[in-house]
């Protein structure tokens, strides 16, 4: 098995690279990216295509791409920071350059859209990451729960440990029991769509992340009933249940009762109301590491990407 990768653990001083590979982003809360991590003493980087648009992109497959693939292989950038999802980077992913992650391997932070990146970096060069706030949701302000979660999953160099938050619409979705190994996953409606690509990530042994946003119950019930029929899930340890944001419509049927119908029946440790995901505040959490689910105590603490 080909070791994990890990990046260093961000110094003050050192350059973040802000980039664009999905979608397009307004100028101010670029302007706020760059106001909270100049303020961590870090030096942002805003790349040439970063407030590009072309369509419902962050500007060409080639502009996105030239930024993503630039900032990778700049000795000098410690961190890639995407500034949003939306949609993408899927198109983007195969050529992103694996030997520049190889020979200097960076964080590289962001969820949503950006678990593509996530899963491509993992399959392509067995690179931890973060599944953090994409760079935009700083305007939320340098004290929020959100921004001070990155810094400490960037800048620490120490595990995260997340708690699950009755408060959250997912906490019932819960079993009892134990379960460690490599964390994996993000955007459920992502990982989903690369069923039949190079990019699926093997699962047996892991603890898999899910979280999604404006999904109705239904359409989370054939996601994971895909995965279950795929295979995909087999021999996973057990699940990680984010944030199901906006994910009603008029059926009489919740999110939580899908979940619970989909998940709870596979014989897993299964911990629900973890705020990771889309939903007002969120944890940034590494991908790639190693974590420990406790469903009994309602925690998942997770290794830090970084060395």
């Amino acid at each position: 098995m080909t070791a994990t990768l890990h990046p260093a653990t961000l110094r003050p001083g050192d350059t973040v690279a802000l980039v664009s590979p999905s979608g397009p982003v307004p100028a101010e809360r670029v302007e706020a990216a760059v106001s909270v991590l100049t303020g961590w003493g870090l030096a942002p980087r805003v790349y040439p295509h970063v407030l590009a648009r072309h369509g419902y992109f962050g500007g060409t497959d080639e502009q996105r791409l030239g930024d993503l693939n630039d900032a990778l292989g700049d000795p000098q950038v410690r961190a890639v920071l995407c500034t949003r999802g939306g949609y993408g980077a899927q198109r983007i992913t195969d050529r992103v350059d694996l030997d520049a992650v190889r020979r200097d391997p960076k964080l590289v932070m962001g969820f949503s859209d950006i678990t593509a990146l996530h899963l491509a970096l993992w399959r392509g060069a067995r690179l931890a990451t973060v599944h953090g706030p994409v760079a935009a949701q700083f305007d939320k302000g340098a004290d929020s729960p959100t921004a001070l979660g990155a810094r400490h999953a960037l800048m620490s160099g120490e595990p995260v440990v997340v708690v699950a938050d009755p408060a959250e619409d997912t906490h019932r979705v819960r079993t009892s029991g134990h379960a460690e190994g490599t964390l994996l996953g993000g955007n459920l409606s992502l990982l989903v769509s690369t069923l039949g690509t190079p990019h699926l990530p093997d699962l047996t042994g892991a603890i898999l992340l899910i979280e999604d946003v404006g999904e109705y119950p239904y359409r989370v019930d054939r996601m994971l009933t895909h995965l279950r029929r795929s295979g995909a899930l087999d021999g996973v340890a057990g699940v990680a249940v984010g944030q199901f944001t906006d994910c009603a419509d008029a059926w009489p049927v919740t999110i939580t009762d899908v979940l619970t119908d989909r998940l709870l029946d596979l014989g897993l440790p299964v911990l629900g109301g973890l705020p990771i995901g889309h939903g007002p505040q969120h944890t940034a959490v590494p991908l790639g590491t190693r974590a420990t689910l406790d469903a009994d105590t309602g925690t998942l603490t997770v290794a830090p990407a970084t060395l």
